[in-house]
C-alpha cells in the first residue's frame, strides 16, 4: 500500500510539472452553466472581481472552505464581489444539486460536464483550486489547496477598493 501511494504522489507531482495544470494571468472567455440553468460569461463579470472556486462534493477541503466562501460573498457581494464555484466533471450532477441545497450555497454553482471550463483554466486537476480574478480580467491569485482567511480576505478589499 504505501510502494503505491508513493507511486500515485509521484505520478500526481510528474502530471502538474508537465503541464497539465498550467498557469494563466487572464480570465479565458468562457461561459458557465449553472445548476439552475443560467448561463454566466466570465466577460460580462468584467469590472467586478470574481472567485471562480473549482471544488467536489467529495472534496473535504472543498466543504471546509464553503463557509469562508459564503461568509465572503455575504459580505462583499453587495460591493460587487460574483463568486461562481465550479463542479468537477466527475462530479454527479444530483450531488452538487443536493449540497448546493444542503449547505444554503448563495453564489452560482456551474456544472463542468466536459472539461471544457478546467482546460479554460489551464487544466485544473485538484480540488479546490480558487482562482481570484480583478475588475481588469487578470487572475491576480491563484491557489490549490485551502486558501488562508485572512489573505483572501485583504486580497478581495483591496480588490473592490480599486
Amino acid at each position: 500500500m504505501l510502494k503505491k501511494n508513493r507511486l500515485l504522489s509521484l505520478l500526481l507531482i510528474i502530471l502538474a510539472l508537465t503541464g497539465c495544470n498550467k498557469t494563466i494571468t487572464t480570465a479565458p472567455n468562457i461561459t458557465f452553466d449553472t445548476i439552475t440553468g443560467q448561463k454566466i460569461s466570465l466577460n460580462e463579470l468584467r469590472g467586478k472581481p470574481v472567485i471562480v472556486t473549482f471544488w467536489a462534493t467529495d472534496c473535504a477541503s472543498c466543504i471546509e472552505e464553503i463557509p469562508a466562501l459564503i461568509s465572503f460573498f455575504k459580505q462583499y457581494h453587495q460591493s460587487g464581489l460574483e463568486i461562481i464555484a465550479v463542479a468537477m466533471n466527475y462530479d454527479p450532477p444530483n450531488h452538487v444539486i443536493d449540497m448546493t441545497k444542503d449547505k444554503q450555497l448563495p453564489y452560482n454553482v456551474a456544472l463542468d460536464l466536459t472539461s471544457d471550463v478546467a482546460q479554460a483554466f489551464g487544466g485544473v486537476m485538484f480540488t479546490p483550486s480558487t482562482f481570484i480574478i480583478a475588475p481588469d480580467g487578470s487572475v491576480v491569485k491563484k491557489q490549490i489547496g485551502l486558501f488562508d482567511l485572512d489573505k483572501m480576505n485583504t486580497l478581495i478589499n483591496s480588490l473592490l477598493k480599486g
